[in-house]
């Protein structure tokens, strides 16, 4: 796979632009909210001729979905999330409000279709399983690929952190108890793209993260 990051707003939130071999690609979590920013994705998507499958959320939080008013105007598509976080999506404007002082800027779309674990999302040759990791937020998903033991964890697990609890729907027993099932659904040498900040891998999140032990 090719995997490009993109790092997005005022919330460093990591937007990845996912493709293979074949020109078939997803979009996992556009964050993207200044012009710049929105323009060097679309003009990346374009130059690299990538043919869009899927817009992917790993849960409804505002900053990991500003830019996806740009996603549907450029190309068609619709966030796909879990069903969870659905009233998330429905509300991302007064999420913006609340935690910016202001609003998007354009209309939000709505959301499309409407994930659950166990879901494989599929583009070129590859497969993305589809993990429920609630916690953060009652919806929140990993994207996981199995043959390339790669794994895209949102705002769950961060390199030796994980994500907050204390927002609307939030619960850290939750988190936790996702937490401890990734070592039987993963191999251990899988890569850890988060939603903020730089990537890990399990096994050192599962020796050093103290809230896997």
């Amino acid at each position: 796979m090719n995997i490009q990051r993109f790092v997005c707003n005022d919330f460093q939130e990591n937007c990845y632009v996912v493709s293979d071999e074949t020109h078939e690609g997803v979009v996992i979590d556009c964050g993207a909210f200044y012009p710049e920013e929105r323009a060097a994705i679309v003009d990346y998507i374009r130059k690299e001729g990538i043919s869009l499958k899927h817009l992917l959320a790993t849960h409804g939080h505002v900053d990991h979905n500003f830019g996806n008013n740009t996603m549907n105007d450029e190309f068609g598509l619709l966030a796909e999330v879990h069903s969870a976080d659905l009233f998330l999506m429905q509300n991302l404007e007064q999420q913006c409000l609340d935690f910016c002082g202001h609003g998007i800027g354009a209309e939000e779309p709505p959301a499309g279709h409407l994930l659950s674990d166990g879901d494989v999302v599929e583009f070129g040759s590859h497969k993305l399983e589809v993990i429920s990791t609630p916690g953060h937020s009652p919806g929140s998903v990993m994207f996981y690929c199995r043959e390339e033991a790669v794994a895209f964890s949102g705002d769950t697990l961060f390199r030796m952190s994980i994500g907050r609890t204390d927002f609307e729907g939030g619960s850290y027993q939750d988190i936790i108890t996702s937490l401890g099932r990734l070592a039987y659904l993963m191999e251990g040498q899988t890569v850890i793209l988060p939603g903020h900040g730089p990537k890990t891998t399990l096994r050192d999140e599962i020796q050093m993260n103290p809230y896997m032990r």
